[in-house]
């Protein structure tokens, strides 16, 4: 079995970043992923206990273990040139250990999310986002309606926002709509859960070969 690190990350209070650079966004790719198998649910290599024998490169760590706002470095690395690409937004039942992590009953469906993070015109970020219906009711409704919006900037940008400890692995590339190449080898993906009024929300991301941090 594949070894993993939890970030030493607590659980912080996170403050309120000043507004982002205005993302210049494309028409959405709305073509389905559900061949896609990376982090949470892929049935044969489960997210397991935390283990802390596979070191994260120092140029990595950064990117990886911050508890910030990935969308806000992403805007910084770019210099404002990033895009959302909806690649899949739907009502399903989440993977198995995704229903764990979120407690969620095995009957139960939540809205899942998978969109591209495009930099400089290069994929660079896969992120699937699993919202249980319970947290999409009263004010956070809204997060059901984000279109090429990205979830990260409005995420931090509530002050009721809490972050579980950040849990990082290294996974094939999936294939992906999008992409321009043939994905090959293996690339750094994390996961955390979002509390937003104590209601959780589960975000992994993979950084894909066209980042170079």
């Amino acid at each position: 079995m594949e070894d993993f690190l939890r970030a030493g990350v607590p659980d912080p209070g996170v403050r309120r970043p000043a507004p982002s650079p205005r993302i210049r966004l494309p028409e959405s790719l709305l073509q389905p992923v559900s061949a896609v198998r990376i982090g949470p649910g892929n049935r044969r290599r489960p997210w397991p206990p935390a283990r802390c024998r596979t070191p994260v490169p120092t140029r990595w760590r950064p990117w990886l273990l911050d508890s910030g706002s990935l969308t806000e470095r992403l805007l910084a690395a770019s210099r404002g040139d990033l895009r959302v690409r909806v690649l899949n937004q739907r009502w399903a039942r989440p993977r198995p250990d995704e229903r764990r992590i979120l407690a969620l009953g095995a009957g139960r469906r939540a809205l899942i999310r998978e969109v591209l993070l495009i930099g400089c015109g290069e994929p660079w970020v896969y992120a699937r986002s699993v919202l249980p219906p319970d947290l999409l009711r009263g004010r956070y409704r809204c997060l059901a309606r984000l279109g090429e919006r990205p979830l990260g900037g409005l995420l931090f940008r509530d002050p009721a926002l809490r972050r579980s400890r950040i849990e990082v692995t290294r996974r094939p590339v999936p294939t992906l709509p999008g992409l321009e190449y043939r994905p090959t080898g293996r690339a750094w993906l994390r996961r955390s859960l979002f509390y937003l009024d104590g209601k959780p929300l589960l975000v992994a991301e993979m950084f894909l070969p066209g980042f170079t941090p």
